[in-house]
């Protein structure tokens, strides 16, 4: 018997890792249309025949052969492929949505016509007094939120794939609201609408948030969004890897990618009740690992991908807008301040910056001026270090900077300061020395819907870790307490706590 450290028995674990038959998270559907998106249509026949793992399913593969066959203008075989994807229970609104320059060759459906709202609606960029309400429409139309009587419209387009962002102002902090939505000036059936608005900074309450990532497409595990839903968080923060596109330069796969979620009933009903804020990752803005360097329009995709995301998500705000582009931004919950960063459009690993200039300009003019009882750094990969040994994808990468994030928020004497992130396929929490300043406290979370894991690294600053089924990460504020306090709580896929942390903000001084 080989040793367990022997370099074969090594040797032989990085075979695995490495070779096409190891576990992985992109599943045979979605490789196949990267496929298609390049023209390579046996390719992609050969992958939906290998039935490989992780699989979305018979239906799923049903609406990729209707793809392949629409964008060869096979209608007639195109038609078969989408009534076997339909009585397979995929819903109609996947072949309204598209990709459209494919779906849109073949007569509608029974039934297609009558659908109004396509996707949405998606809750967000919430505050004490507005929230936005993003939509999808089959063809352009006036969409209108009605809100305690009130109507707040706005138009979707072609040019916005078919969608638009409603915002609604005058409301009262602190509310529940149900609204409805129309098209067109008829209403249409949303589901169980709710819009809970946000309280004062001035006016504290205590309130439940909850975040995560890694978000790969696995049918039988979208009931993950059912399951966040019951614990009733007043918003939920996609940190990254939310869709698994991992093909910048073809927005067929990203289009495609993005629909099926959108189409899931789990998702309306999460995203029509919860605010949603989100940021990317590597796979969900360019490939694997990505670094794509520090210009903004170099490589040429970046600018259409960010485009893309736009499209897709109801964000505050997305970087320094089109004379920036990225995902970063900020918003207040009460007296809580997050600060939502982007680790993917200006990586530069030569230039020893994962967040370029302008945004860690801004980072540290927002840590500085913030008034936050608690201030939450959101980033798509971890700050601790040795959470992924031997990579430079997480900050370990970045070691300099991260030193200057760090050490300002030592030297300026920010307090009440701590970490959220995603990446790592599981969840667990962590602790960072900071020099001669506090304790960093990091709550790490990426392993939503995923089938592929990571193991519970275990570092010097490991308090507990999770990675036995999908997770999410759960954080219960009460600043209205003498010592302010936030509970992490550590929830799995069937709605069981399996571990819980209370910080203090006392602790964080």
């Amino acid at each position: 018997m080989l040793p367990a450290a022997s370099p074969i028995l090594r040797l032989l674990a990085l075979v695995i890792a490495i070779s096409p038959l190891a576990p992985a998270q992109h599943d045979a559907q979605r490789n196949a249309v990267q496929k298609l998106a390049l023209g390579q249509y046996p390719e992609a026949a050969r992958i939906l025949a290998g039935n490989g793992k992780p699989n979305a399913g018979p239906a799923e593969t049903h609406f990729v052969e209707c793809l392949s066959l629409a964008l060869r203008d096979k209608v007639e075989e195109a038609v078969t492929k989408r009534d076997l994807a339909l009585a397979g229970g995929l819903p109609l609104e996947r072949f309204v949505a598209g990709p459209r320059e494919a779906l849109a060759k073949l007569p509608a459906a029974k039934g297609m016509e009558g659908i109004h709202l396509v996707h949405g609606p998606m809750v967000g960029a919430v505050t004490p007094e507005a929230a936005s309400f993003w939509v999808r429409t089959r063809i352009p139309a006036r969409v209108t939120i009605r809100i305690d009587g009130k109507d707040f419209s706005n138009q979707t387009s072609a040019a916005t794939d078919y969608t638009t962002v409603v915002r609604a102002k005058g409301l009262r902090a602190a509310t529940s609201y149900n609204y409805q939505v129309l098209v067109d000036g008829q209403e249409v059936p949303a589901g169980k609408t709710l819009l809970r608005t946000f309280p004062s900074a001035e006016k504290p309450e205590p309130f439940t948030v909850g975040f995560g990532g890694g978000a790969g497409y696995i049918p039988e595990w979208e009931r993950q969004w059912d399951n966040i839903t019951t614990f009733q968080p007043i918003a939920f923060f996609m940190l990254g890897d939310n869709v698994y596109i991992d093909q910048p330069e073809h927005t067929l796969c990203q289009h495609y990618c993005y629909y099926r979620r959108q189409s899931r009933p789990e998702w309306r009903r999460f995203t029509a009740r919860t605010a949603i804020y989100s940021i990317w990752d590597d796979h969900d803005f360019g490939t694997n690992d990505c670094i794509p360097g520090p210009d903004i329009d170099k490589p040429a995709w970046k600018r259409r991908v960010w485009e893309i995301y736009r499209q897709n998500w109801v964000n505050p705000a997305y970087g320094g807008g089109s004379e920036q582009p990225g995902c970063w931004y900020d918003f207040m919950i009460g007296d809580v301040h997050f600060i939502m960063l982007d680790g993917r459009y200006y990586r530069d690993l030569k230039g020893g910056s994962m967040l370029g200039l302008a945004q860690k300009s801004w980072l540290r003019k927002t840590l500085s001026e913030s008034r936050g009882t608690f201030k939450v750094i959101a980033s798509p990969v971890p700050f601790s270090p040795g959470i992924k040994p031997g990579s430079k994808d997480p900050w370990d990468g970045f070691p300099e900077e991260r030193s200057e994030i760090f050490s300002w928020i030592g030297n300026q004497k920010i307090e009440g300061v701590f970490l959220i992130a995603a990446d790592r396929h599981r969840t667990d929490l962590r602790t960072i020395p900071n020099g001669g300043s506090y304790t960093l406290y990091e709550f790490e979370s990426s392993r939503l819907t995923n089938r592929h894991t990571h193991r519970v690294v275990k570092t010097e600053g490991l308090v507990w870790g999770y990675s036995k089924t999908c997770s999410f990460a759960l954080m219960k504020f009460d600043t209205t307490l003498t010592d302010p306090q936030v509970t992490f709580e550590l929830i799995d896929i069937d709605g069981k706590r399996h571990h819980s942390h209370v910080l203090r903000r006392s602790t964080l001084r």
